[in-house]
């Protein structure tokens, strides 16, 4: 998610360029902006996956501690990376037009490796975890598509757009579409909206690596349907 919260491109550039922020003279390096990906996808992936342990998690309010993580570091980090922090929501700024292909590679990347780490975490600090039983294979696909969709939605709107430029509320709305989501369908699909979830859930134990594929395949053609959606509808804010 690119931040809502940077200046109005100048009339002598073109309003949207293929980079994480309009204003590229500003934008941090890469480096800083990955380690911001890398912090806010690991403290998403490790309050998952100890917020849902039926040892010591929150239980029926896991998705209220979930949706808060992620709000709070959308806030900390979406003016230095755009707080992405998932490689769906990646995936629909990249074909919004606000992520460079090659920046996208090296943001999945990192979101990966930060979801591995800590599902690890973790599996060492709750133990391995059982799997929990899902729903079939087309309700998984369809809930994770459905809610994938409103949340790289909301991401586009929120935070990418000229109208909503400047606004406060942005993490706030990101974070409660996912706690959102978690409470309608986490007892179908588990709730995860996001690959690198899916992952670090799969390294704890709490999905089966068998089902992974599902949760690529719906949360990636939601983020596509998501940007063209957007596009469609906001045709101004085409490159």
């Amino acid at each position: 998610m690119t931040s809502a919260l940077t200046p109005a491109a100048t009339s002598e550039r073109p309003l949207l360029t293929p980079i994480t922020r309009p204003d590229d003279e500003t934008c941090p390096p890469l480096g800083p902006r990955l380690t911001a990906e890398f912090i806010g996808t690991f403290l998403l992936v490790l309050t998952v996956c100890t917020a849902t342990s039926p040892k010591h998690g929150a239980g029926e309010l896991a998705p209220l501690a979930i949706g808060s993580v992620l709000m709070v570091m959308v806030f900390a980090g979406g003016h230095i990376s755009g707080g992405h922090y998932n490689p769906a929501v990646s995936t629909a700024v990249l074909l919004r037009g606000k992520l460079a292909i090659s920046d996208w590679s090296s943001y999945v990347g990192v979101q990966l490796a930060a979801a591995t780490v800590g599902g690890l975490l973790a599996r060492a600090i709750n133990g391995p975890a059982h799997a929990f039983p899902l729903g079939s294979t087309w309700k998984i696909l369809a809930v994770e598509f459905v809610f994938t969709f409103a949340l790289a939605y909301v991401v586009l709107n929120v935070a990418t757009s000229r109208a909503t430029e400047g606004n406060s509320y942005f993490g706030l709305a990101i974070g409660f579409t996912v706690a959102a989501g978690a409470f309608a369908v986490g007892g179908i699909s588990g709730g995860a909206f996001n690959p690198a979830v899916a992952l670090g859930a799969s390294v704890l134990g709490i999905f089966t690596w068998s089902h992974y594929w599902i949760y690529v395949v719906a949360t990636l053609l939601a983020a596509g349907v998501a940007a063209k959606t957007y596009l469609y509808m906001q045709p101004r804010e085409r490159r």
